[in-house]
């Protein structure tokens, strides 16, 4: 049955994939205007879905960690972690928000000062202020309550109650023996189907930040042709580094992503506008604190609909559809950790890190834009993959800053290309520890190869209409899975007695 579910779950996986992304190669514009339509409408339809079950898994995530579950741990209850805090925050930090961070962490804060919705006046410090905070929401709590729901029920189902590592597995309380047939199948096809748009969508974008990169520091306009370039240069790379497995490929480049950002980061607090930084931190945090609410489960139908169908709903929709990949692969590295610890250990270190980052480079950014007259919204306006090497123009070492922030990206692509080409071969081989290599090159190739058609399709606009719709079944899946793991915990306290007893 085994060999069986490997071969229906990886062959109509990998059809589904071939099916949406071929057309995208013969008929691009076609191709475009569909997916342009089917993201229309399930943004006009479920948007408002996706905000409200975001905010249920930020909830459900802080009832576990502060009820009696928060005690149980994610293995056996004598087990101890696999790695280090300093392992544990970087695979965590890297798999999470990675390329997305470094593409988003000038462009997005003066996206939203230039552009924000329609009852705020553009260019103002009102649109500043705005802009920070929700650079804070989107890439903040929330996400991470997505990927902490996944990881929490694959964990505890695979490492406590000794099923395989998939997401079929979490569904056992619900629906019984049936997750081993046609309708685990189901479950697990449309994890990986998620899978692959959500990586695609942040690999698109690493892809091209790094050509932008390669751009400016060697002086040429970089294009199509140059991105495609990048993405078979990087796609051997972490081939390489999928075949050598999690603990020597993706930790060891995970640590070094977690050093060059850090360099990166300390030059800008130090050699940038240090205590106007610090200003803009402390006050974004406040904003983003009495407005949380708010933020969290506002649509904005009477002024500004379009900006959340722009911004926010796209947001909640990519990290839902990076759920599935980002979740497999925390809870593969968090084997041994108490829910507790784990919920707390994801929505404060990785988030902390996240607002000082935004604080540090959007906050240069705007001490340029208001109080030295540079135009780095405007400059930025035609294409945001330049925005951060925009910035580094009027600091010192601009070129070995550019070096870096390349070098950093590629890691990045690196490390997430290498995360998810395990993901995948591990969901479609029946949740095998060690998948066999060969799923892993054809899931690597198969994760290059549909980058380059959406970005020929249709550029970034591609990737992210085919994260939203990609992720509008999962987030129904991923609602339902909240309930099956708080059976089976009720299930574990109830019948058996609780931690103490396992």
């Amino acid at each position: 049955m085994d060999r069986l579910k490997n071969n229906i779950v990886f062959v109509i996986s990998l059809f589904m994939v071939l099916v949406f992304a071929l057309p995208g190669v013969l008929y691009p514009d076609q191709f475009f205007s569909f997916a342009t339509y089917v993201h229309e409408h399930i943004i006009a339809l479920f948007g408002w879905g996706y905000l409200i079950a975001a905010f249920l898994f930020l909830v459900f995530c802080l009832y576990l960690a502060f009820s009696k579950y928060g005690a149980v741990k994610l293995g056996k209850q004598h087990e101890k972690p696999q790695f280090s805090y300093f392992g544990w925050f970087s695979m965590l930090f890297a798999a999470g928000m990675g390329i997305g961070l470094i593409f988003w962490g000038v462009a997005e804060p003066m996206s939203h000062y230039l552009n924000p919705p329609e009852h705020i006046e553009e260019r103002s410090g009102e649109a500043a202020g705005f802009a920070m905070q929700y650079s804070f929401f989107h890439w903040g709590i929330q996400p991470w309550a997505i990927y902490i729901t996944m990881s929490l029920s694959i964990a505890y189902f695979s490492f406590r109650r000794g099923m395989p590592p998939l997401i079929s597995s979490c569904f056992y309380p619900l629906i019984g023996d049936r997750i081993y047939g046609p309708l685990g199948y189901v479950i697990d096809i449309l994890g990986v189907f998620a899978t692959i748009f959500g990586i695609v969508t942040s690999l698109g974008l690493g892809a091209m930040q790094i050509t932008s990169g390669l751009g400016e520091v060697f002086a040429f306009e970089a294009g199509y042709m140059s991105t495609l370039t990048v993405i078979a240069v990087v796609t051997v790379l972490f081939m390489i580094s999928t075949l050598s497995g999690v603990d020597k490929g993706i930790q060891i480049l995970s640590k070094t992503n977690i050093v060059l950002a850090v360099v990166l980061l300390f030059f800008m607090l130090l050699v940038g506008p240090t205590v106007y930084i610090f200003n803009i931190f402390t006050q974004t945090i406040a904003d983003f604190a009495s407005g949380f609410l708010t933020m969290s489960l506002s649509t904005n139908p009477f002024e500004g609909y379009e900006w959340t169908q722009a911004w926010t709903l796209f947001y909640w929709a990519w990290w839902i559809a990076w759920a599935p990949f980002v979740g497999l692969f925390v809870a593969s590295i968090s084997r041994g950790r108490t829910i507790s610890e784990f919920v707390a250990g994801a929505l404060t270190v990785p988030v902390l890190l996240t607002f000082i980052w935004f604080s540090a480079f959007g906050g240069a950014a705007f001490d340029l834009e208001l109080t030295q007259g540079a135009d780095i919204a405007e400059s930025i306006a035609g294409d945001v993959s330049v925005g951060l090497f925009l910035l580094y123009e009027h600091f010192p070492l601009t070129s070995i800053l550019s070096i870096i922030t390349i070098l950093l990206l590629s890691v990045f692509f690196i490390t997430s290309a290498d995360s998810a080409t395990f993901v995948l071969s591990m969901m479609t081989s029946s949740g095998m520890l060690n998948p066999p290599a060969y799923k892993k090159i054809i899931w690597g190739l198969v994760i290059s190869t549909t980058a380059a058609i959406l970005l020929y399709a249709g550029g970034l606009e591609a990737l992210q209409q085919m994260a939203i719709t990609a992720a509008l079944p999962f987030t129904v899946i991923m609602l339902l899975m909240c309930v099956s793991l708080l059976r089976g915990l009720r299930y574990e306290f109830r019948v058996e007695g609780g931690p103490d007893q396992s």
